[in-house]
């Protein structure tokens, strides 16, 4: 029996579109992206603080993405062997811990220190968390019960850089770390807790037999699915890690206040709040690899208009549909791999999926804060537009060619 199966009901025909689990993984998802939404929106302020340039600031980031993306992998090889609850407990409250060493920090090469130890801990939670809702999920409708779960971490995405703005203006940046961190590490036990219970409710009585796709023995039609992840890997990527240079963009170029940088990407990720439900109920009806390709080809130009410059409101108009476009993408994909994957192996192929963007996203940020320092911003934005238009081209032609499933 597959880890994530012990949170099954009692009866398969009864599985509900949306459970009581679900709901509890939003609040999670919540909790786990508190003090992992913080260092975009206060780069200005930790840029200021150590005379970074574009180049070492993209490493601030680079910092927690790149040992994020790493932990994917032994992290989903981990929840499908040993079950994803204590993994869970670490991408909540693990997490959270090394935030608060975060907001403590004292220079620059601390700082990193402790951001690579946040990404290290929360490697855990998105390899886990998609596979439990899934076996609590029919496959009809697991796009949107996706798109539900997204919306805990777009909450905290949208909340974290409004909070940080007020707190970091207040008593400065690091208490936006120390004050976020304590309430996610104690919901992190209280999660742990309520998992168990669970768990010991489920196995204390027979489980019946999953039906459908999830009772067959699904082999792994890698081609395909490999291009998939490769196409919304790299729009996550790109998309994300072109975003993470809007609070500097603000303020170098348009001279808005740091504070007013850090709450005004909180609009990005405001989308989160409805559009992951909207793309994970529409890739349910039309499509999950349709859904993708669509979002990932509109991704390319909108970069590039961001690349003309336009202004304050023109900005923030391309930062709503780039947030459209991430947040809607998120539910289709791991709803489309989930339904290419084995139950014993799905959190394992996620691990890769969450591995392959966040590393993108780790490797692309100091490159394109290589081409702000040398170019500017207007050069590093248009060749991220034309970069992932080309690879959205290329991987739809072939998914097309490869006869991708839905």
């Amino acid at each position: 029996m597959s880890a994530a199966r012990r949170f099954l009901p009692h009866s398969s025909r009864s599985l509900p579109a949306v459970s009581s689990l679900v709901l509890l993984f939003v609040v999670a998802h919540f909790a786990h992206h508190l003090v992992t939404a913080l260092p975009i929106p206060l780069l200005p302020f930790i840029r200021d603080e150590f005379g970074l340039d574009y180049t070492r600031a993209a490493l601030v980031v680079s910092a927690f993405s790149v040992p994020y993306g790493i932990a994917q992998l032994p992290s989903g090889w981990l929840a499908d062997r040993v079950g994803p609850r204590l993994l869970l407990l670490v991408g909540t409250s693990g997490v959270a811990s090394a935030g608060l060493l975060v907001g403590v920090s004292t220079s620059y090469m601390m700082l990193l220190l402790f951001l690579a130890l946040m990404g290290l801990l929360g490697g855990g939670y998105h390899p886990s968390a998609p596979a439990v809702i899934s076996s609590v999920t029919d496959s009809a409708h697991r796009g949107s019960a996706l798109g539900l779960h997204m919306i805990g971490g777009s909450a905290s995405f949208f909340i974290a850089p409004l909070a940080a703005a007020a707190l970091s203006t207040a008593w400065g940046w690091r208490s936006s770390f120390v004050a976020l961190a304590l309430p996610a590490i104690a919901f992190g036990f209280v999660f742990y807790a309520i998992l168990g219970r669970r768990a010991r409710d489920e196995t204390a009585r027979p489980v019946a037999r999953v039906t459908g796709a999830d009772a067959a023995d699904i082999v792994v039609n890698w081609r395909p699915l490999i291009v998939f992840l490769i196409l919304s890997c790299l729009t996550a990527a790109v998309v994300m890690s072109s975003v993470s240079f809007i609070p500097l963009y603000l303020v170098d170029i348009y001279g808005l206040e740091e504070h007013q940088a850090a709450a005004a990407i909180a609009l990005f990720y405001s989308m989160g709040l409805w559009a992951g439900v909207a793309g994970g109920y529409v890739s349910d009806r039309l499509g999950r690899v349709r859904v993708v390709v669509v979002l990932a080809l509109l991704s390319g130009p909108v970069l590039l208009l961001l690349s003309l410059g336009g202004g304050v409101v023109a900005t923030m108009g391309i930062l709503v549909v780039l947030g459209i476009a991430l947040y809607a993408r998120a539910p289709a994909s791991e709803a489309h791999i989930i339904a290419q994957s084995p139950p014993r192996k799905r959190s394992t192929i996620l691990g890769l999926y969450y591995f392959g963007a966040m590393e993108s996203s780790g490797v692309l940020a100091p490159v394109i804060g290589f081409l702000i320092d040398r170019f500017g911003f207007s050069v590093a934005y248009a060749a991220s537009g034309i970069g992932l238009l080309a690879v959205a081209g290329v991987c739809s032609v072939l998914l097309l060619r490869l006869g991708r499933a839905d």
